[in-house]
């Protein structure tokens, strides 16, 4: 089962569950701010995508962060796991668990791919 990770007030994420949903996939949806996020989960995504590609430094959330947060997010660690799970907004949306494979940020062309795989 694929599972969609995000909020769901993103238009990024509707937009994703709607594709899903378009190409006949079920998708599980996974609302960071309803269901958490379990430190674990960062940590594994961390070591798979990384912080660059994982971390939205251009949304508001991640200005906020204190700039001590935001440093310890320069690593692809257990401290900015934690940084990421208590603000799970700072994380670029959505990534999409294939199983054996992760995706972050809107991607129907790699979607279509791993569909069919």
């Amino acid at each position: 089962m694929i599972t969609v990770y995000g909020i769901k007030n993103c238009d990024t994420v509707r937009k994703s569950l709607k594709w899903f949903a378009g190409q006949g996939v079920e998708a599980k949806f996974h609302d960071f701010r309803v269901d958490g996020l379990d430190p674990s989960l960062v940590v594994m995504w961390l070591g798979e995508i990384g912080g660059k590609m994982l971390v939205n430094k251009r949304g508001p959330s991640y200005r906020n962060l204190s700039d001590a947060d935001k440093a310890l997010l320069e690593n692809d660690d257990l401290a900015a796991a934690k940084v990421l799970a208590d603000n799970p907004t700072v994380i670029k949306r959505p990534v999409v668990d294939f199983g054996a494979v992760r995706t972050v940020g809107y991607d129907e062309n790699r979607w279509s791919d791993l569909v069919k795989a």
